[in-house]
């Protein structure tokens, strides 16, 4: 058993103590905690094993794990609580050695051979941890790996941070309900979300600094196309834009990586010295290019992780103990991973499905301290506005009611999903690609209109001081905003008085979203209803994406409403 001084033992937070409250209660086979990035899910589930290897109602603890990452990462918070885990067991190795309470595999292990692990599940009776259980749905050989490997067990914990996809597959040990409209839904039996973490103190508020900017290319048929970033586009002029903005060819990538940096300096002079940044990048290529780019602008060389082994995982943990100021990284450090110090991120990818997006916010928001905040620097685009704009919302795993769609399609879409931020440049050519800071989403609300990269309206938002409570933020915001608003140019006012030139679809846009932004804020000053929610109601009453992504006519839409509000 575990030899552990109890009393040594952090206090657990109030999630944790009521979760393990209704585990106990319950004492059922399977359980489902569902708890937002930074909350604690480790500690709640290595408390649940210590509770359980002691009582004697088991004697063997395995821990399932996305990474090989986060098995070194397991096998260390384990330690800590008394509870020896090997995170070097190999499907060869067959018996574990009796050192061991237990052993740290991953989900592509398990699947490989799941009679070895079902084997050890049998010989002993054992705890099953399944750490971001939504992974036993990324291949049927992993799903069905871990319901033959671990149906013996005596207790599984399922654990997850972020919102299961949509698809038709059930995740094996989660318990499913009918909802209304015919689906199902997953049923989890303790859910703690990033708004009761935020009110908490738990996680750190994010600000999502969103940039524009204009994007041009030429297609594999040689057409010239010019687009802005962030303007109403079809899917597809999107995406391209979207590329080219990412393509480390253009100014956009130097532009937002000199502003992320500005902003991580404002942070470290402000209360967070040793703040750290994070860049996600699509694909190797695009990586090493960024670190260049990076390098040049800071004059020292980024961490540069590209692949999950042995090497990536001394690579992360050197920068997790250090100071060092940025990291540069494709894709796996979007989920698990545990570097408290990072606090700027640039989402430099186009991967846009709620799951990756919350895995990859979820690196910035853990709380050391009250006060402490998160910036993330995304591409103006409306998959990624959206997410970011609803960052708060509660999620759970749904099977959609059949359909007469052909499954091949299904298949094709899910596949193209998943390989979609491989490679960035395909049969396109980037000519061009600039960037200006668009917005700034916080609490769910719009803050700010575009402003030119290296300006002082930018700086003043780059500038906000690092240790804030998320009211002050709020309250910041608004003040940017204000001051943008009523900018003192008593030139500009007649200007527009006097122009007598039609003012074009992009500069109407400007011009109604500031109009809008004001409107907003004269009502949440009259009432007191957060932004968030003030923009939310118009989008409810209207339809239509956020702001920055309205039609001309959606604007003027939600300017009439507000008069109703």
């Amino acid at each position: 058993m575990p030899v552990i001084d109890r009393d040594s033992l952090p206090p657990l937070r109030t999630w944790q103590r009521k979760a393990m409250v209704a585990y106990h209660r319950n004492a059922a086979e399977d359980f489902l905690a569902v708890a937002t990035p930074g909350a604690g899910k480790t500690t709640f589930a290595l408390r649940i094993a210590l509770d359980l290897l002691d009582s004697g109602i088991v004697s063997q603890v395995t821990v399932v794990a996305p990474t090989e990452h986060l098995k070194t990462q397991w096998s260390q918070a384990a330690a800590r609580v008394g509870i020896n885990l090997d995170p070097t067991f190999r499907n060869a190795d067959v018996f574990l050695s009796n050192d061991f309470h237990g052993a740290v595999v991953t989900y592509a292990q398990v699947g490989a051979d799941p009679s070895v692990h079902k084997r050890r599940t049998l010989a002993r009776p054992t705890l099953v941890i399944l750490d971001e259980i939504h992974h036993a749905g990324d291949a049927r050989s992993w799903g069905e790996g871990v319901q033959a490997a671990f149906t013996p067990a005596v207790r599984r914990l399922a654990l997850t941070g972020t919102p299961f996809r949509s698809d038709d597959n059930p995740i094996p040990f989660v318990s499913y309900e009918h909802g209304a409209d015919g689906s199902l839904r997953s049923r989890p039996d303790s859910v703690y979300g990033y708004t009761h973490a935020l009110t908490d103190g738990v996680v750190r508020p994010v600000m999502f600094i969103a940039y524009s900017g204009q994007a041009r290319w030429r297609s594999s048929a040689g057409e010239e196309l010019s687009v802005r970033l962030g303007e109403p586009l079809t899917k597809d002029l999107t995406a391209q834009a979207w590329r080219t903005a990412l393509d480390p060819l253009g100014e956009w990538i130097p532009q937002v990586l000199r502003a992320a940096d500005s902003r991580l300096n404002a942070l470290r002079a402000a209360g967070m010295p040793d703040a750290g940044g994070l860049v996600i990048a699509s694909d190797q290529n695009s990586a090493r290019a960024y670190s260049k780019i990076l390098g040049t602008i800071t004059g020292e060389r980024p961490a540069l992780v590209l692949s999950d082994d042995a090497g990536s995982s001394d690579r992360i943990a050197k920068f997790t103990e250090s100071d060092e100021r940025w990291m540069i990284a494709v894709r796996m450090v979007s989920e698990g991973v545990d570097i408290p110090r990072l606090a700027v991120g640039v989402y430099a990818t186009n991967a846009h499905t709620p799951l990756f997006f919350a895995q990859a916010i979820g690196r910035f928001v853990r709380s050391r301290r009250r006060g402490e905040t998160a910036s993330v620097f995304v591409p103006s685009v409306a998959p990624i506005l959206e997410l970011a704009a609803q960052l708060e919302a509660d999620r759970d795993h749904v099977i959609a009611p059949e359909t007469d769609t052909d499954p091949e399609d299904l298949l094709a879409e899910a596949q193209r999903q998943r390989d979609e931020p491989d490679g960035l440049r395909g049969e396109r050519e980037t000519l061009a690609a600039t960037a200006e800071l668009d917005q700034v989403i916080f609490d769910g609300a719009s803050f700010g209109t575009p402003i030119q990269p290296g300006s002082p309206e930018e700086e003043e938002f780059l500038g906000l001081p690092g240790l804030l409570t998320p009211e002050q933020v709020s309250m910041l915001l608004q003040k940017r905003q204000a001051d943008q608003l009523s900018t003192a140019r008593p030139g500009a006012q007649a200007s527009v008085k006097t122009e007598t030139r039609p003012l074009s679809a992009a500069e109407r846009r400007i011009a109604l979203r500031k109009q809008l932004n004001a409107l907003v804020s004269a009502q949440h000053h009259a009432t007191n209803v957060p932004h968030g929610k003030i923009h939310a109601e118009l989008r409810r009453r209207c339809g239509g994406p956020p702001s920055a992504q309205a039609t001309i006519e959606q604007l003027e839409q939600r300017i009439e409403a507000i008069k109703d509000l």
